[in-house]
């Protein structure tokens, strides 16, 4: 079993350490995907942090699953390289 702490996953990745999502005024924002706490569509899509703060952003909940699952998806694949 692999084991890093949290605070060496993001060197390991390289550049790809946050998702690009576009908040509801059309601006595009990089974030950070461990600090999202829930994701909800009432109907629009609200991110709630660990932080205390709220975005509304354009995508679905669905395509940020898919863009969490992919971001999670190539930490492992770049662990597994580096070793």
């Amino acid at each position: 079993m692999l084991e890093f702490p949290l605070a060496v996953l993001p060197r390991l990745m390289g550049e790809r350490d946050m998702i690009e999502l576009t908040k509801i005024n059309g601006v595009k924002v990089l974030v950070n995907p461990d600090l999202m706490e829930l994701v909800e569509e009432t109907p629009d899509t609200v991110i709630a942090f660990t932080t205390g703060r709220k975005i509304i952003v354009k995508e679905s909940r669905q395509e940020i699953k898919n863009l969490v699952k992919s971001y999670r998806k190539d930490i492992f694949v770049n662990l597994c390289k580096k070793r």
